[in-house]
Parts: structure tokens; C-alpha cells; sequence
């Protein structure tokens, strides 16, 4: 799903374009995509604050560590839909384009400041031929399991592929079965989230979650994919919020990353939390809201989630945004510890 950001609202109204103009695109999707690692740069601006023109730092259950506005040369970067983390501060994310993004984020204590080492490739089939030039381009969710499997799930297609880690760039994927359900996710609001589960009940599951149900207003499709008792649950819907992306963290707890954008309102994002012990074939959660924030936050298309903890113990959650490869929207990073 595309979402303008509150700057892409701003920038038309005050240029006299009208709401059905919202939606368009300032740039395409890249579609020459390197099969080998390439080496890009990353410029960083830092976002000083996160609810605009406001000191405050506790938001909900959420307190702000620090944010970047992202921006590169490479025509590539962008699109970013799916992130993960290791306690190194080593990130791989996906791109709607089709694209692996691999690299690291520099921190002064948690507070991000930006990106080294970073190196983009697209995502491979069987052949070594990328998806994207097979319209399997839109790579929404992304999970590693313990042994350093990749899984990345493809959203308009509803597929999920599998690469070998801990880096998959350059590497030949290979594409595992999934449950009719999955299949049948309605086109552009398929799986949006995947998060692999290493012990416990659900060892060995890979958790799915679809962006919509079956209408806009119908709970939120999850499946339990794989594992000792596959089948599938819901998410009571929140309001007007979709899913975005999900990630595992301390204790058995999901943390789930949600958006809505409206004409009339703009872009909007929330964070769920849920007891992986509640989540089993056939249950219905609900699960408690973290933060809802609206666009007087420094907020754009919000769609990864990846969870680590710090030195001292605290979750700290690492929230990045899809630009859709428009002018007109950010890349933004945000980092948050969860305090409450």
C-alpha cells in the first residue's frame, strides 16, 4: 500500500494539486538491479525531535531515542518495506524494487547518527535471475531464523522465498510452499509481515500476517506457517489501521508495526504488542497499543519493525518508512526504548 507522507500533503496542497493527485508517484521503481553486491552511500540528517515543534521525549509507551532522514545517489535505495537487526547494529532490509540492502547503523549510545558499510543487491530466483524482472518485485516482509535462513515474502504474488544467510546478496533463493490461505490474500494487501519463531510452543514456526483482511474493516489475517501446529489466528483490527511489518522480541512478546492514510487526514502510524503465548490455531488477539501518532510526528510511510535490546537491558524498537522512490516522501529511521 502507498501512503503519501505529511510532506507529500503540504507540498500538493500548497501547489493547488488536488486530493486524487495524491497518490501518484514521483519516480518509478528502479528496474536495472545489480545481481552482485554493490557498494552505496548513505547520507543521514538527524530528526532532532519527534513530535514536531515539541520537546517531549515519552510518547505512550514509547520514549524517543533519536530518528535520521535517509538519502543516497543509488537509484535503488528506497522503497524499504522490511527490516532486521542484530546486536551489533548490523541491518538487512528489503525494497518494494526487488532489493537487498545490507549494512550497518552508527550509533552514539542508542541514538542513531547513520549508516556504514552499506551494500545493495537485488533478490535472486532459483537461477540467479532477479524476481523483479518476473513482477515479483514487491518484497514487503522479511524473518532469519537461527540458523541464518532468510525468509522474504512477496506481497502482490503472495509468495515466500527462503535465501541463505547471514548474507543472502548475490545468493539464489528458493521458494517454499505456503498455505492456500496465504494464496489468496487479496492483491496489494498480501503478507506484509513475517517474524520466524526460534523456541518454545511455536519453535520453527514463521509467523505471517496480511495487511488486510478480506475487506478493509474485516480483523487482520495471521498464519502459523510451518512448525509443530500450523494454521492460522487473527488480529482484531484497530481502528483504521493495516499492517506493516512485525518483530520478535524479549519475553515472548510481537511487536507489531501498523499504518492508515487517508485524503483528509494523512498518514498515521501505530504500534501494537502481543504475548506470543496467545497465539495458537483459531485464536482471536487483540493485543495492547504501544503509540498511535498522527502527522504532527515526524512520521512518513512507516511499514519495517525490527526489535534488539541495549546495555542496559531496555527493548529498544528501530521503526524505518517505505518513500515509495517519490520526491515528494522520506526514508526515515526512528528509534524508540520501550518503557512502559
Amino acid at each position: 500500500m502507498r501512503a503519501p507522507s505529511r510532506r507529500t500533503i503540504l507540498y500538493l496542497l500548497a501547489a493547488g494539486v488536488g486530493v486524487a493527485a495524491l497518490g501518484h508517484r514521483a519516480l518509478s521503481k528502479p528496474r536495472e538491479l545489480p545481481r552482485q553486491p554493490v557498494a552505496i552511500k548513505v547520507a543521514a540528517t538527524p530528526i532532532e525531535r519527534f513530535r514536531i515543534n515539541s520537546d517531549d521525549t515519552r510518547f505512550g509507551q514509547l520514549e524517543f531515542r533519536g530518528g535520521l532522514v535517509l538519502t543516497s545517489d543509488y537509484s535503488g535505495f528506497g522503497g524499504i518495506s522490511a527490516l532486521t537487526l542484530d546486536a551489533r547494529e548490523n541491518f538487512l532490509a528489503v525494497t518494494d524494487a526487488g532489493v537487498f540492502l545490507i549494512g550497518r547503523i552508527v550509533t552514539e549510545g542508542d541514538r542513531p547518527v547513520g549508516l556504514a558499510d552499506v551494500r545493495a543487491a537485488a533478490l535472486l530466483d532459483s537461477t540467479g535471475k532477479p524476481l523483479a524482472g518476473q513482477k515479483r518485485e514487491d518484497s514487503e516482509s522479511l524473518a532469519v531464523a537461527p540458523d541464518g535462513s532468510i525468509y522474504v515474502g512477496l506481497e502482490t504474488i503472495n509468495e515466500i522465498w527462503r535465501y541463505p544467510g547471514p548474507d543472502p546478496l548475490g545468493q539464489k533463493g528458493e521458494r517454499i510452499d505456503v498455505p492456500a490461505a496465504v494464496k489468496q490474500l487479496r492483491h496489494n494487501t498480501g503478507l506484509e509481515s513475517l517474524v520466524y519463531i526460534p523456541d518454545g510452543p511455536l519453535k520453527g514456526t514463521l509467523i505471517g500476517i496480511g495487511e488486510e483482511g478480506a475487506s478493509g474493516s474485516d480483523d487482520l489475517p495471521g498464519f502459523l506457517i510451518g512448525g509443530p501446529s500450523p494454521g492460522l489466528f487473527s488480529i482484531a483490527k484497530s481502528g483504521w489501521f493495516d499492517a506493516t511489518d512485525a518483530a520478535l522480541g524479549p519475553g515472548g512478546t510481537l511487536y507489531l508495526m501498523e499504518r492508515h492514510y487517508a485524503p483528509t487526514t494523512g498518514v498515521s502510524a501505530q504500534i501494537r504488542r502481543f504475548r506470543l503465548a496467545d497465539i495458537k490455531p483459531g485464536a482471536r488477539i487483540e493485543g495492547e497499543t504501544l503509540f498511535t501518532g498522527d502527522m504532527a510526528y515526524e512520521i512518513d510511510n512507516m511499514e519495517g519493525i525490527a526489535v534488539t535490546r541495549n546495555a542496559a537491558g531496555e527493548t529498544l524498537l528501530t521503526l524505518v518508512s517505505d518513500d515509495n522512490f517519490s520526491l515528494l516522501q522520506r526514508t526515515i529511521l526512528l528509534r524508540f526504548a520501550v518503557v512502559g
